[in-house]
């Protein structure tokens, strides 16, 4: 198969493409090149997403499938499909669980009501601001790809994806926490959490346009309690710590915040935030996602991280300096 990913030089578009190239397909990147480079084995072309013409570099080529992982865009979108859509036979849209409305009360399925569209162009600290925004735009580029090609279309709402390349600091943070031992400031919660492997989400995404397979699936993992994963982690790495569970309304008053950012506690979410971490992993899973043994995905974090190195800046979490006050705070 010739294969076209719209992306294909950092984590998830990376991973597809590898994993392409690695089962034998022909396989086009077409990204700025400004993140990284394509796999060995694919080919790179250059293109400028943000202009009417930017796919221009790839006129006149035609390929059997199309992977767009486009992040914050409607108009990235409708422009790939104006240039693709007619003649591709399979088409995959990264979507996100973002686009449900209904974060907070008991997991749901595939036809929970979703935010109103919204046709717009974004920006990475639009979408940090406005999740809900992150959604709409999401939902816009759905029914788009499903209005040009309809029928042919894999929709993928992925949730939290982890694994080698996550640059993050979601599931790295505390990976790498974990490991280096002692008192780990953790949120005393029962909330759920799920996530699914970049390679896992990458084989099931080209194996889905081998074998034509069509839907709008959740792409998560089965959903387990946070403190559980974290205690797994403990375990996998055989690492000397103490969990030191507090209360979230200490951790609001002592200015943690949830889930990402500065000064925060990744993963970790707000009640009114529930269900975006427990949905139903069931019919993904029925559809061909195998998620791999979770001490596998840890080992890898774990190189990530120290291939990124483990003392530097993070977009999320805390630093040892951080922690230690919380800890001297209680």
């Amino acid at each position: 198969m010739r294969i076209l990913v719209l992306g294909g030089t950092r984590f998830l578009g990376h991973a597809v493409a590898a994993e392409a190239v690695g089962r034998g397909h022909d396989v086009v990147c077409a990204a700025r090149g400004e993140s990284g480079a394509a796999p060995e084995g694919a080919r790179l072309v250059v293109v400028d997403r943000d202009v009417e013409d930017g796919l221009a570099p790839l006129a006149g080529e035609r390929f059997d499938a199309v992977v767009d992982v486009a992040t914050i865009s409607h108009e990235w979108v409708r422009r790939a499909l104006a240039a693709f859509g007619a003649d591709a036979a399979h088409w995959t849209f990264v979507s996100s669980i973002s686009v449900y409305r209904d974060t907070g009360s008991a997991p749901g399925g595939i036809d929970d009501p979703v935010h109103e569209p919204r046709a717009e162009h974004g920006s990475r600290e639009k979408m940090a601001d406005d999740p809900d925004s992150y959604g709409a735009i999401k939902v816009a580029s759905e029914q788009t790809v499903r209005e040009v090609v309809g029928g042919r279309e894999l929709i993928v709402r992925a949730g939290l994806i982890t694994g080698p390349g996550d640059v993050f600091d979601r599931l790295g943070y505390w990976v790498q926490r974990i490991a280096a031992g002692g008192r780990v400031v953790v949120p005393d919660t029962d909330q759920r959490v799920q996530h699914i492997d970049v390679r896992d989400l990458a084989a099931w995404i080209v194996g889905s346009a081998e074998t034509g397979t069509t839907g709008t699936y959740d792409a998560i993992g089965p959903h387990v309690p946070l403190l559980d994963l974290l205690a797994e982690i403990a375990t996998t790495l055989d690492a000397d710590v103490e969990f030191v569970r507090v209360d979230p309304a200490k951790l609001a008053e002592l200015e943690v915040a949830p889930w990402a950012g500065p000064h925060s506690l990744p993963l970790w979410l707000p009640d009114t935030y529930a269900n975006t971490t427990a949905r139903d992993a069931a019919p993904v899973i029925a559809a061909g996602l195998a998620p791999r043994p979770f001490a596998e995905t840890v080992t890898a974090v774990l190189a990530n991280e120290r291939a990124l190195g483990l003392d530097r800046a993070r977009v999320a979490g805390m630093t040892r300096a951080e922690e230690a006050a919380i800890l001297d705070a209680l």
